[in-house]
């Protein structure tokens, strides 16, 4: 791309028009210009319509009169007239006027509300637009304005970040206008015996504050509003579960229009419940409606260009693909010069994104093409079309063959996507892959996984899967009734545990070999040894397979938390391995069934090196 002939004096009209385009920002909140909803154009200033249908003389008003109306049901306007901010660029205090994020962000609140719905947004910040100061500063509008007794929580990762966001609150009541006031000035004050509670007398309201670390705080109030800040950063840990304390919060803001429930936070990797919530609300399965502000949105992110064909010349591919997207040349220059700063692109695109998959970037080590994991998510991870258990005659031993079935269980940890396909001339064929993990709660997880091989209809996909901790004898045996189940499937699983297990017992056989005298259809390697053996070479084979076959998309991956471990996968020193404090047990099953898959395609070598199980031929490892 770097050789290719540009026509710059093309380029520097097309940046013009950008630029021109940027600039052309018609917006002014008292006047009503620019502003979110359906506006009539009254006494010289465009106003909501639902103002001047409550107030038909609105236009005979003095102008005091006219603004305690208006405030009522204009958030922009008043911002404008009654909301005092600091300006972190200018350093001084001023009326607040919405940037253009703001009001994206507020269209979806504001959308929401007029909807006569509960306002219910996750919303993932990129840095410097003033997300927290929008949302904190709709809650004060709840509360001095809309409602009487309106209750609000703001609850931060630490303490010091609930207390700067309750500053602007402070802030915007020292200097709010009397004259808009039909009470005496509002106040904060302490209510007595609680030092993270403040009252509003005036306006019958309190303001909580707390944290993440302390979940009792927030309990017995009956909230109706909730500002949850850099939830991202919330731990989890035995003392303290994000999950729960969003979940007591949420029960405690009733279900009504005009309560209010917002996430926000920067991005802090995947894996966490924040990643899970943002996921859930971009496929239409949460009650909160997503916002994501990109960096090129936010109007303080441009530099001046001296020379255009320098730049040019400089810029990457990825670049390229943000002139390609609209950008203009001066924000392009901003950021040229803003990686600088980061040892790697991954890193910069973490703290600057320019989408949400960006913002979620955790490593620059990390081996998966983030737009094909993009693609897994939109076109092929789903729910489950059934939450259960597997279960036979019996446990163990040929009891344990006979009688199978799925049954529904809601906390079950067996998880079915697809149930086999038996019907047609050739049944289809399946694949079960074993990962064995520990035994208890906080070691690694045990993972058994259905994949179904491809045919002449359907491409390989994962069809079932179940992840828990059990007694590896008690795993082996499910994984024989799930490749039971599944078309008498090839069971592939993971030794290495199981034989290093029987070899500290002094036992001269092991769990796989119990159940290949009951289910023969069992991966085996090399000299007839049963089961997949990990090792470097094997691993970084396995994983190999898996990282091409998620580029080209070659499966179809029905579950979020697979795509979730393969974002918080790493190579290091050439190793493949999970990022430290997370899992890669389900990576893994996927890993060996994509290696293991290829294998069987091979032309075999001769039938001395092979071996014949019900149809298949399983080369060695």
């Amino acid at each position: 791309m770097k050789d290719e002939k540009i026509d710059f004096e093309s380029v520097i009209a097309e940046n013009e028009r950008r630029r021109a385009a940027l600039d052309h920002d018609e917006y002014n909140p008292l006047t009503g210009v620019g502003c979110w909803g359906e506006r009539t154009e009254v006494a010289g200033a465009l106003v909501p319509r639902l103002v001047v249908e409550r107030c038909p003389d609105y236009a005979t008003l003095d102008a005091t009169s006219r603004d305690k109306l208006r405030i009522v049901e204009d958030f922009e306007f008043w911002c404008a007239r009654c909301v005092t901010i600091k300006d972190k660029m200018r350093g001084c205090n001023v009326r607040f006027t919405l940037n253009k994020p703001q009001r994206r962000l507020l269209a979806v609140m504001e959308s929401q509300r007029v909807a006569g719905r509960p306002i219910r947004v996750i919303l993932l910040k990129a840095r410097q637009w003033g997300g927290s100061t929008l949302v904190q500063m709709y809650l004060a509008w709840m509360q001095l304005v809309r409602h009487k007794g309106w209750d609000s929580l703001i609850c931060g990762h630490y303490q010091a970040t609930s207390k700067s966001i309750k500053r602007m609150y402070n802030l915007l009541l020292r200097h709010y206008p009397r004259e808009l006031l039909d009470d005496e000035m509002p106040r904060f004050t302490k209510l007595e015996g609680q030092p993270n509670v403040q009252q509003i007398e005036q306006r019958e309201c309190l303001v909580i504050t707390g944290t993440a670390r302390s979940e009792d705080a927030v309990r017995g109030f009956d909230i109706a509003m909730a500002h949850l800040s850099e939830v991202a950063f919330w731990k989890e840990s035995k003392m303290h579960s994000p999950d729960a304390l969003v979940r007591s919060v949420c029960g405690s803001v009733i279900l009504k229009p005009e309560t209010v429930i917002v996430l926000e936070s920067t991005a802090d990797g995947v894996g966490n419940y924040f990643y899970d919530e943002w996921l859930r609300a971009e496929m239409g399965r949460s009650d909160k409606e997503p916002v994501f502000v990109p960096w090129h949105e936010v109007g303080i992110y441009a530099k001046e260009v001296d020379d255009p064909a320098a730049l040019w010349s400089e810029m990457d591919e990825y670049e390229r693909t943000l002139w390609q997207d609209g950008l203009t040349l001066e924000q392009i220059n901003w950021y040229h010069y803003k990686r600088r700063e980061y040892r790697s692109h991954d890193l910069m695109m973490a703290e600057y994104p320019g989408s949400a998959s960006e913002a979620f970037t955790t490593t620059g080590n990390n081996p998966f093409d983030r737009d094909a994991l993009d693609r897994m998510v939109s076109e092929s991870v789903m729910d489950p079309v059934l939450v259960g258990e597997i279960q036979a005659a019996g446990l163990s031993g040929p009891e344990a063959k006979r009688d199978i079935r799925l049954v529904p269980e809601r906390h079950g940890k067996l998880k079915v996507w697809e149930l086999p396909m038996r019907s047609g001339p050739m049944r289809t064929r399946y694949i079960v892959v074993v990962d064995v993990g520990g035994k208890w709660e906080g070691s690694d997880y045990s993972v058994i996984a259905v994949l179904r091989m491809q045919d002449a209809v359907h491409k390989e996909a994962v069809v079932a899967q179940w992840r828990g901790h059990i007694d590896h004898d008690m795993l082996a045996w499910k994984a024989m009734q799930m490749a039971e189940f599944y078309n008498k499937a090839l069971l592939v699983v993971e030794s290495n545990t199981l034989t290093n297990e029987a070899a500290r017992a002094g036992e001269s056989e092991y769990i796989l070999e119990s159940v290949y005298r009951v289910y023969n259809n069992v991966y085996q390697r090399g000299r007839r040894k049963l089961g997949f053996h990990t090792n470097v070479k094997t691993k970084r084979a396995a994983v190999t397979a898996l990282i091409a076959a998620v580029r080209v998309g070659r499966y179809l991956e029905r579950d979020i938390e697979a795509v979730n471990e393969m974002r918080d996968y790493e190579e290091r020193n050439g190793r493949y391995e999970a990022r430290a404090g997370k899992h890669d047990d389900i990576l893994m099953t996927r890993a060996i069934g994509m290696h293991v898959l290829d294998e069987i395609r091979k032309p075999q070598p001769s039938p001395d090196l092979s071996l014949a199980n019900n149809g298949w031929m399983v080369s060695p490892v």
